[in-house]
């Protein structure tokens, strides 16, 4: 996808939502914030094509989003927008809100998770061939 010049509505929006966070995002920031997780940089409200993402390392190319009741009913456009962000490259996990304020240490776990399946260099098959053709 090319790069084009980002709609500066939509920035105005992302700075807008970084000053009124919800509580999950708050909570969930304060992890993510300042290379706190294997020194991965996390930026928050970040516009990709557009959409503005919760959460995003661009290092890993992953987006982690926060969902709060209003995303019950508008589960085809968070489809529309997933689809969106996996052609750009980026790999998109979801949470709700109430499960960050709830079980955040599963949460955490999940993205440090995440993190390291998408960074750490994969081992060649052992017969040195790697996938098959075609797979």
């Amino acid at each position: 996808m090319e790069k084009r010049p980002a709609n500066p509505e939509l920035i105005d929006r992302a700075r807008s939502l970084r000053q009124n966070q919800t509580p999950a995002e708050i909570c969930l920031w304060g992890h993510l914030r300042d290379r706190r997780i294997h020194d991965f940089k996390f930026r928050r409200q970040v516009t990709i094509g557009p959409y503005i993402v919760d959460f995003l390392c661009h290092e890993a190319r992953l987006v982690v989003e926060l969902d709060g009741s209003q995303h019950r009913d508008q589960a085809a456009y968070d489809m529309q927008r997933t689809r969106y962000l996996e052609k750009c490259g980026f790999h998109v996990l979801r949470y709700w809100n109430n499960e960050v304020m709830q079980n955040e240490e599963g949460v955490l776990e999940g993205i440090d998770a995440r993190l390291i399946a998408l960074t750490v260099p994969q081992s060649p098959s052992p017969s040195g061939r790697g996938c098959p053709k075609g797979g």
